[in-house]
């Protein structure tokens, strides 16, 4: 079988394996959400110890092997039908989402949206979320997020194992959910 693709340096393999284990469609998920290292070994064109240093060095925890490291997955931001494990918990007061100044409008309209996701991605913290939206190019804006308020209301939250907090949505009306922050 012919390999997807030749990994080039580590940053470019870094973003294929983040492709690959949270929106490749043509690979067929478990229910959990491992890939085989087999399988990227074979089909992608990595070495074990790309992944194994991928993985490793990954400065925001993205990934995690299983018990005996022969598969590994995205803990969280999967546009294919994966349950990782995220835990319901309740969350702090305010989270936070940054993202570019461009959206802002839509953002007012139509909330916080989890797109192709299966979830909207918020932090712990405005610096955090600043240096996601960061991402976006442009002016980097951070909205503070009511999630205490929204857990009162019935929404549900989660906490992945490298702390990303996830929802369904944060709603734009009522607005009584979304805060600009000011700097």
């Amino acid at each position: 079988m012919e390999k997807q693709f030749e990994v080039q340096d580590n940053q470019d393999a870094g973003r294929k394996l983040a492709f690959l284990l949270r929106h490749d469609s043509n690979y067929d998920f478990p229910k959990d959400g491992w890939r085989t290292v087999e399988n990227l070994v074979t089909e992608c064109g990595y070495t074990e110890e790309e992944i194994e240093e991928i993985v490793a060095t990954d400065n925001k925890g993205r990934y995690e092997y299983n018990e005996d490291h022969t598969a590994v997955r995205a803990r969280q931001g999967h546009s294919v039908m994966v349950d990782v494990g995220l835990k319901e918990m309740e969350p702090p007061m305010f989270l936070y989402y940054g993202t570019s100044d461009r959206f802002y409008d839509s953002i007012m309209e139509k909330g916080l949206l989890k797109q192709s996701r299966l979830y909207v991605h918020l932090s712990s913290n405005p610096s955090t979320a600043k240096s996601v939206g960061k991402r976006h190019g442009g002016k980097t804006i951070v909205f503070r997020v009511l999630a205490h308020d929204m857990y009162e209301d019935g929404f549900k939250f989660y906490l992945s194992a490298n702390n990303v907090w996830c929802t369904d949505e944060v709603p734009s009306f009522p607005c009584q959910y979304l805060q600009l922050v000011e700097e």
